[in-house]
């Protein structure tokens, strides 16, 4: 009741409008929903944020905003569920770079926010590793690629 989780899959379809969401919960789609190119989910977690925007009898208008680690998914899930493409999508992290406002309908707002990585004390060469930079803006990759070497057991990495 007061954190609830939804199984949600953004839509893959390249279409500018009318992105397809299917009916059907995460839980009872068969194989060939999930693995198509249709939102899945998208009704459950509209209805919890259209139980958000009620207070008691009358409706109020909300913000929610989508937060996250660099190319997780958060564009591609406000342009699911508005069934449009409101934000930019890629396959390299950077491409929201500012926060935009999406309307949802009446009563929702969604906000779409760059990547965030939290800062910590792990050396500058892990960035990479938290997908804070694109691989083709690395200057020198070796940093990064033994970053990923010491964290692998070496029975893992020698292949054999």
């Amino acid at each position: 009741a007061e954190f609830p989780t939804v199984a949600f899959k953004a839509c893959t379809q390249q279409q500018s409008r009318n992105l397809k969401q299917s009916r059907l919960s995460v839980a009872t789609a068969p194989e060939e929903v999930l693995s198509g190119g249709a939102c899945v989910g998208a009704d459950c977690l509209l209805r919890v944020l259209a139980n958000y925007s009620r207070s008691g009898e009358v409706k109020t208008t909300i913000t929610v905003g989508v937060v996250g680690y660099p190319n997780v998914g958060k564009s591609s899930l406000i342009n699911s569920l508005k069934r449009s493409r409101a934000c930019g999508v890629g396959a390299m992290p950077g491409v929201t770079r500012c926060l935009q406002a999406v309307q949802l309908d009446r009563h929702i707002q969604l906000l779409d926010c760059p990547g965030v990585i939290m800062d910590s004390a792990a050396p500058p060469d892990a960035a990479p590793l938290r997908g804070a930079l694109a691989p083709q803006r690395l200057r020198d990759p070796l940093g990064p690629a033994a970053a990923i070497l010491r964290r692998c057991p070496p029975e893992q990495v020698g292949g054999g």
